[in-house]
């Protein structure tokens, strides 16, 4: 089955997603499956994995009704507050829903780089870990460190680094290095733990007029350090739309960048 590992559906709304930009036309509107539905048939796509996009359990919960009702969402990664360990009950109840894959903190969002190796939020770790569901890994570059040392702590979490840590790839257009510590931390995961990596995310890191050429070297990079069977693609729609997104046929060498 062909899958897109990271999708999104929202409603704006709900008013729980506090980092979408008002005044932004394209990503300030309700999108419903019934947006996707053709891009996926236009790429043979048979099934997608929705990811939380809200810092909320009423989200994590109207995304589970989406997937009730949509057959191609296949699976849910959800929220629950890792502040709060009364939240262990809602992870729990959440567990026993068929679509319900795992947790996504919104880590890129919080201010302390090392929230994560917290005291009080181990709970979660390990509750994940408890209940078989995974941890999805958001970040940046400067995070890397912090989830090495984190995977370390727990070698059986189960783990997917989304959107390849985000590399700053506007930086590197603009003569800066955003390639070497990045990759460095990147083979580091690789080597050391036993997580999977999304193939996701490079275009929103970049300016609006990217090119692949831009992209090759990071999305190499994942590739050759994780391996293909340890790299899975997500289009990160609809975040991607923000910046006029087209698809690609593939380069050359064999990697190809479908996008929806």
């Amino acid at each position: 089955m062909k899958l897109d590992a990271h999708q999104h559906f929202w409603q704006p709304l709900r008013g729980d997603y506090d980092w979408m930009p008002k005044d932004n036309p394209t990503l300030n509107r309700a999108y419903a499956p019934s947006d996707l539905a053709p891009h996926l048939k236009a790429h043979a796509i048979e099934g997608t994995v929705l990811v939380q996009a809200a810092a909320s359990l009423e989200e994590t919960e109207y995304l589970l009704g989406l997937a009730d009702a949509t057959p191609f969402v296949k699976g849910v990664v959800g929220w629950v507050d890792f502040e709060n360990p009364d939240h262990h009950r809602h992870l729990t109840r959440l567990a026993s829903h068929p679509k319900f894959l795992g947790v996504r903190p919104m880590i890129q969002d919080i201010a302390d780089v090392n929230w994560m190796l917290r005291d009080d939020i181990q709970w979660a770790f390990r509750a994940l870990m408890d209940l078989d569901l995974t941890f999805d890994a958001l970040g940046f570059p400067r995070h890397l460190p912090n989830f090495l040392t984190l995977m370390t702590r727990f070698p059986g979490l189960r783990v997917v680094y989304d959107h390849c840590m985000k590399p700053q790839i506007r930086d590197q257009r603009a003569g800066q290095d955003a390639f070497a510590s990045w990759a460095e931390g990147i083979s580091r995961l690789a080597e050391q733990t036993s997580g999977f990596c999304k193939l996701s995310g490079l275009v929103t890191e970049a300016d609006a007029d990217w090119s692949i050429e831009d992209l090759r070297p990071f999305a190499r990079h994942v590739l050759d350090a994780f391996g293909a069977n340890r790299v899975m693609f997500g289009s990160d729609w609809l975040c991607c739309t923000n910046l006029g997104l087209r698809a690609l046929p593939p380069s050359p060498d064999g990697l190809i960048l479908p996008v929806p």
